[in-house]
């Protein structure tokens, strides 16, 4: 397959990301457009490094493993914080958050 394939996959999911991101109104929705954003820049630079992978390095590669891990990390954070919330406000919508503001 070629390299444009995937860019074009990267580029779709990475644009369905930002709508999620932008339009939703549910914490946990949000979350995971900012998971697919995540996937899809590590599909663009696994792609990337296939390309490049006659020089020897593995760069592409272990960049995708360092976004994986932040990935996690912000699950189990983001995941945190909107348990906290829906404890002390019996709702995970994000505009009812505008009350915080101080």
């Amino acid at each position: 397959m070629l390299v444009n394939n995937f860019l074009i996959l990267g580029a779709v999911l990475f644009c369905i990301g930002v709508y999620g991101v932008i339009v939703r109104k549910n914490a946990v929705l949000v979350l995971m457009s900012i998971e697919l954003i995540l996937n899809s820049v590590n599909i663009n630079l696994l792609a990337f490094d296939r390309l490049w992978a006659e020089s020897g390095n593995n760069d592409g590669s272990v960049f995708a493993l360092y976004i994986i891990a932040v990935a996690a990390a912000e699950v189990g954070v983001g995941l945190a914080l909107v348990l906290l919330i829906f404890r002390n406000r019996k709702t995970i919508a994000l505009d009812d958050l505008s009350e915080m503001k101080g």
